[in-house]
Protein backbone atom coordinates (compact mmCIF):
# COMPACT_ATOMS: atom_id res chain seq x y z
CA UNK A 1 0.00 0.00 0.00
CA UNK A 2 1.10 3.50 -0.67
CA UNK A 3 1.65 5.98 1.97
CA UNK A 4 1.60 10.16 0.84
CA UNK A 5 2.58 12.09 3.66
CA UNK A 6 1.38 16.12 3.36
CA UNK A 7 3.31 18.19 5.49
CA UNK A 8 1.11 21.73 5.63
CA UNK A 9 0.86 24.48 8.82
CA UNK A 10 -2.11 25.50 6.67
CA UNK A 11 -5.27 23.13 8.19
CA UNK A 12 -7.59 23.93 5.58
CA UNK A 13 -5.24 23.91 2.47
CA UNK A 14 -3.77 20.52 4.00
CA UNK A 15 -7.40 19.12 4.75
CA UNK A 16 -8.63 19.95 0.77
CA UNK A 17 -5.75 18.72 -0.35
CA UNK A 18 -5.94 15.18 1.60
CA UNK A 19 -9.18 14.88 0.17
CA UNK A 20 -8.79 15.63 -2.93
CA UNK A 21 -5.89 12.76 -3.16
CA UNK A 22 -8.07 10.39 -0.76
CA UNK A 23 -11.01 11.01 -3.69
CA UNK A 24 -8.85 10.09 -6.60
CA UNK A 25 -6.68 7.65 -4.73
CA UNK A 26 -8.98 5.43 -1.96
CA UNK A 27 -6.37 2.55 -1.82
CA UNK A 28 -3.80 5.20 -0.49
CA UNK A 29 -2.94 5.76 3.42
CA UNK A 30 -2.17 9.23 3.87
CA UNK A 31 0.05 10.83 6.75
CA UNK A 32 -0.40 14.12 7.62
CA UNK A 33 2.29 16.66 9.77
CA UNK A 34 1.62 20.32 10.26
CA UNK A 35 5.50 21.50 10.62
CA UNK A 36 8.88 20.16 9.89
CA UNK A 37 9.26 18.48 13.61
CA UNK A 38 6.11 16.67 13.48
CA UNK A 39 7.55 15.35 9.61
CA UNK A 40 10.50 13.81 10.98
CA UNK A 41 9.18 11.98 13.47
CA UNK A 42 6.57 10.52 11.83
CA UNK A 43 9.20 9.97 8.60
CA UNK A 44 10.94 7.48 11.20
CA UNK A 45 8.00 5.55 12.57
CA UNK A 46 6.31 5.05 8.84
CA UNK A 47 8.13 5.03 5.96
CA UNK A 48 6.55 7.26 3.06
CA UNK A 49 6.72 6.66 -0.42
CA UNK A 50 5.78 9.83 -1.55
CA UNK A 51 5.49 13.29 0.37
CA UNK A 52 4.14 16.73 -0.39
CA UNK A 53 5.67 19.62 1.87
CA UNK A 54 5.04 23.56 1.83
CA UNK A 55 7.87 25.64 1.35
CA UNK A 56 6.90 28.11 4.01
CA UNK A 57 6.51 26.01 7.73
CA UNK A 58 6.98 27.51 11.09
CA UNK A 59 10.56 26.83 12.46
CA UNK A 60 12.38 24.14 9.88
CA UNK A 61 10.89 25.34 6.59
CA UNK A 62 9.95 22.60 3.66
CA UNK A 63 13.17 23.25 1.55
CA UNK A 64 14.79 21.54 4.73
CA UNK A 65 12.15 19.29 5.14
CA UNK A 66 13.02 18.40 1.63
CA UNK A 67 16.85 17.98 1.87
CA UNK A 68 17.16 15.94 5.18
CA UNK A 69 14.42 13.51 3.71
CA UNK A 70 16.88 13.00 0.36
CA UNK A 71 19.55 12.36 2.98
CA UNK A 72 18.02 10.02 5.02
CA UNK A 73 15.69 8.32 2.48
CA UNK A 74 16.75 8.95 -1.16
CA UNK A 75 14.08 6.85 -2.68
CA UNK A 76 10.98 8.64 -1.19
CA UNK A 77 9.70 11.29 -3.53
CA UNK A 78 9.11 14.89 -2.74
CA UNK A 79 7.23 17.34 -3.74
CA UNK A 80 7.38 20.85 -2.79
CA UNK A 81 3.94 22.98 -2.77
CA UNK A 82 3.97 26.87 -2.27
CA UNK A 83 2.42 29.60 -3.30
CA UNK A 84 4.43 31.66 -5.10
CA UNK A 85 5.91 30.34 -8.35
CA UNK A 86 9.16 31.86 -8.04
CA UNK A 87 11.96 31.00 -10.35
CA UNK A 88 14.30 31.16 -6.95
CA UNK A 89 11.83 29.06 -5.20
CA UNK A 90 11.63 26.42 -8.03
CA UNK A 91 15.59 26.26 -8.56
CA UNK A 92 15.89 26.17 -4.06
CA UNK A 93 13.26 23.37 -4.32
CA UNK A 94 15.44 21.20 -6.57
CA UNK A 95 18.83 21.91 -5.26
CA UNK A 96 17.43 20.76 -1.71
CA UNK A 97 16.32 17.60 -3.56
CA UNK A 98 12.78 18.08 -4.43
CA UNK A 99 12.07 15.82 -7.61
CA UNK A 100 8.37 17.85 -8.15
CA UNK A 101 7.33 21.36 -8.00
CA UNK A 102 4.02 22.46 -6.76
CA UNK A 103 2.45 25.58 -6.83
CA UNK A 104 -1.26 25.52 -5.54
CA UNK A 105 -3.84 26.50 -6.66
CA UNK A 106 -2.14 27.55 -10.28
CA UNK A 107 -1.20 23.24 -10.88
CA UNK A 108 -3.51 21.20 -12.51
CA UNK A 109 -4.87 18.46 -10.22
CA UNK A 110 -4.12 15.77 -13.25
CA UNK A 111 -0.77 17.11 -12.88
CA UNK A 112 -0.49 15.98 -8.60
CA UNK A 113 -2.47 12.89 -9.74
CA UNK A 114 0.04 11.57 -12.31
CA UNK A 115 2.87 11.83 -10.26
CA UNK A 116 0.68 10.04 -7.42
CA UNK A 117 -0.30 7.20 -9.86
CA UNK A 118 3.55 6.59 -11.13
CA UNK A 119 4.34 6.26 -7.48
CA UNK A 120 1.89 3.70 -7.34
CA UNK A 121 2.80 1.98 -10.23
CA UNK A 122 6.41 1.69 -9.48
CA UNK A 123 5.51 -0.25 -6.26
CA UNK A 124 3.43 -2.51 -8.18
CA UNK A 125 5.39 -6.09 -9.07
CA UNK A 126 6.04 -5.97 -12.67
Amino acid sequence: MCLVMVVEDNAVFRRSFVEMLQGRFPEIRIEEAENAADAMSKLSASLPDLVFTDIRLPGVNGLEVARNIKHIHSDIRVGVLTSYDLPEYREAAYKNGADYFFVKWQTPRDEIFDVVASVISAQSPA
